[in-house]
Formats: C-alpha cells, structure tokens, sequence
C-alpha cells in the first residue's frame, strides 16, 4: 500500500529509526562517560556486601552492627552485579567534592553479646568490606612496588601483650584523587583504616568533641597504637577523615588499579564449587548423548530386522 507515495514499510522503518536514535543519544553505559562534579557537591559513599576468602557466602553490610543513614535504600543492580551477588546500599558516610574532613564522628555503637560475637566471628573469618575503594599496600620489604586491596578489612585478629585479641576497624581515611587536567573528575578513591580506641571527656553526646583527634586543633590519628578490642558492652566510636588529591592518573586509565589487585590466598572453596559444577553438567550431557545415541541405534537395527524379514518372505 502507498501513503503520499511512500510505502508504509519504508515509512515504519524510518519511524523506528528516529525513535532509536532519540533513545541512543539518552541512553549511555554506567561507569562510561565521565561525570563532572563541582565544589560542593555531594559525593554518594555506598556499601556493598561483606565477603571473605574461607566462604564463598557473602553477608548483607547491614547484618553487622555497623552505622546506618536514616533509611537504607536499595541500589539498582544490573546484570553483571546480581550475577555477583552484589548487594549495594546507600550509607551514613557525608562527602562533599573538594571538601576535606578531619575527624568526622560517623556514630557511637554499645555491641552487646550477640552483635560483639558476630563481629569477632567476621574478624575471624578476614571479612572485606567490599566498598568501590582500593586500600594501597606494598608487595615486600624488598619490593616497593604498590599493589591494590579491593575494600579494607572490618578488624584484624593479633596478640597484644601476649594475649590474641581482635580489634576493630573503627577509623578510615579516604582520599580521592582528582585528573590534573579536569579536576571535577574523580578517577580513584583509595583508603586507609585504623583500630583507634577513641577517648572524650565528659558524657557522650552528639556534639562531643574527642579528645585523641580534633579537626578544630588540626589534630589527626596516624597509627594504631591503641588498637580498639570487640568487647561487651564496650563502646566503639566510628570515625573518618576526607582528603583529596590531584593525580596524573586518566579518566580512561582509572579501573587500572582494580588490575593490580594482591590476592594470594587460593580460594580452594570456589575452585571445589567450579569443578562440580562442570563434573555434574558434563555427566548431564553424556546421559542425554548417550540416550540419543543408544535410541538410534535400536531403530536401525529395527529397521535392519524389518528389511531382512521381507526379503525372506
């Protein structure tokens, strides 16, 4: 059929062909093109799930007595993350580009018996937080060369005085890196965490000021020297600091840390888990190959039984 002397399909193809390109100039892949941020705007720190080299299980972040933001709202996942099993949410953590901050007081935490148990069993277990963040670390004494952690540990398991005791991760340093060139453009986010066992006077309150670390004084937690043990009913002061940093490193270059990753554990669980799932899938092919196979076999020797019956009749 003609319409104004066009035929309908051309026209229906060149209607589809204007609505996909209004689509494809809306339409881009997350992660892809840059995203430009001025001063002040708010950077989204989200949390996604605890895992660990001894289990391949991952727990949800929030299953850990840790500080949440007023309402914990899901993130969109796509594919290749709910393959993964990522479970990302939004967190208490406040970020504002180019804003440095020192000694900001996240939240105070009491864990009574059972959320103190649960966190020396994740400590136990060298539990990850698998935030979007690389840790730095040196491969040896001998070799300087920095490789890349994916998430920093919740706590560290050691002896102190003799005694092991687990400390917890209760103080993190980020530092964003900024492209020279365009410096609304955040191309890494690196971190460092410390077990510090916070100290304040008086009673605690929400506008307590510490007394081992005081942005107002410039003053700032360096080391561990008193590392924060998971106890009972004893308290645990969450707290971060924000720097940030220009760097050489490229927009397009900013996933190369992520190939730099210091992963010497062997994870014997998943290597086990991946090899039996392949022995169980191939032993489901053989079966229906040989069902196949012994079905066709048994209609030509039918059909062989069938020819040789009429030529002696």
């Amino acid at each position: 059929m003609m319409k104004d002397g066009i035929p309908r399909s051309v026209a229906l193809i060149v209607l589809l062909l204007f609505f996909l390109f209004q689509f494809s100039r809306s339409f881009y892949l997350p992660g892809v093109a840059p995203e430009d941020f001025l001063k002040g705007d708010p950077l989204r720190v989200k949390v996604n799930k605890l895992t660990s080299i001894k289990t391949q299980l991952p727990y949800s972040y929030y299953s850990l007595p840790f500080c949440k933001p007023k309402k914990i709202v899901d993130s969109a996942e796509n594919l290749g993350e709910v393959l993964r099993g990522d479970r990302i949410e939004n967190s208490a953590y406040e970020l504002k580009m180019r804003e440095p901050q020192l000694c900001n007081v996240l939240c105070q935490l009491i864990p009574d018996a059972k959320q103190a148990n649960e966190l020396k069993e994740k400590i136990a277990d060298e539990i990850l937080d698998n935030l979007p963040l690389v840790v730095p670390l040196q491969r040896s004494d001998q070799d300087p060369t920095l490789v890349y952690q994916l998430g920093y540990h919740v706590g560290l398991k050691g002896q102190y005085s003799g005694v092991k005791r687990r400390s917890i991760s209760s103080t993190i340093t980020l530092l964003s890196l900024l492209n020279t060139i365009a410096i609304k453009m955040v191309t890494r986010q690196e971190l460092w965490d410390l077990s510090v066992k916070h100290q304040y006077k008086g009673k605690w309150s929400d506008g307590t000021r510490l007394t081992t670390c005081d942005p107002h004084s410039k003053q700032m937690v360096t080391s561990s020297n008193s590392p924060l043990e998971v106890e009972e009913n004893k308290e645990i002061i969450f707290t971060y600091d924000v720097d940030f940093q220009e760097s050489d490193v490229k927009w397009a270059s900013r996933w190369d840390a992520y190939l730099l990753m210091s992963d010497d554990q062997i994870h014997w669980f998943s290597i086990v888990n991946s090899l039996m799932i392949v022995l169980f899938l191939s032993g489901m092919v053989a079966m229906i190959m040989l069902q196949t196979l012994y079905r066709d076999i048994s209609k030509y020797n039918e059909l062989e039984t069938r020819e040789e019956a009429h030529e002696e009749t």
